[in-house]
């Protein structure tokens, strides 16, 4: 039976070895992780056998935005449900209760998995205080690292 608990600074190393697992992530560093936990509002991660198998963590207010990233499954564990206790144990967090929602970014394949506990397609058409719609855009700045 999987074990769900908060991250803490301290389990670094554990999640670090577990990003590693995923192309988008294997340059993190222990000490880069650490510091993220460190300022993460609400890290959740589900343990089986004494390892670290599956981790998320979100950014929020408390009060308007919740935004999920980072969530990950070890790749010998896909398929065995602990993506479903993960993210029921992120929307179901006491300190996310005051959030209206929580929102996310995914690959397109994954879609189906997470309307499967729960979220919905949220469209690029957004209704604006004018009682109008427009369309969103989603960007990105990078900093220069030269």
């Amino acid at each position: 039976m999987p074990a769900v608990r908060d991250l803490t600074p301290e389990d670094a190393p554990e999640l670090t070895a577990l990003y590693a697992e995923y192309d988008w992530w294997e340059d993190r560093e222990v000490e880069g992780v650490r510091d993220a936990l460190a300022e993460t509002e609400v890290a959740v991660g589900v343990w089986s056998d004494g390892r670290l198998v599956a981790a998320a963590r979100v950014l929020t207010d408390y009060n308007y935005y919740a935004n999920v990233f980072d969530v990950i499954v070890a790749a010998d564990r896909r398929g065995d449900g602990l993506g479903e206790v993960l993210m029921e144990a992120v929307r179901d967090h006491p300190d996310l209760q005051s959030v209206p929602g929580l929102s996310l970014l995914c690959r397109e394949g994954l879609v189906p998995f997470y309307e499967s506990v729960g979220f919905e397609l949220f469209g690029p058409e957004f209704e604006v205080p004018e009682g109008t719609t427009e369309e969103l855009v989603r960007m990105t700045y990078a900093h220069d690292e030269s």
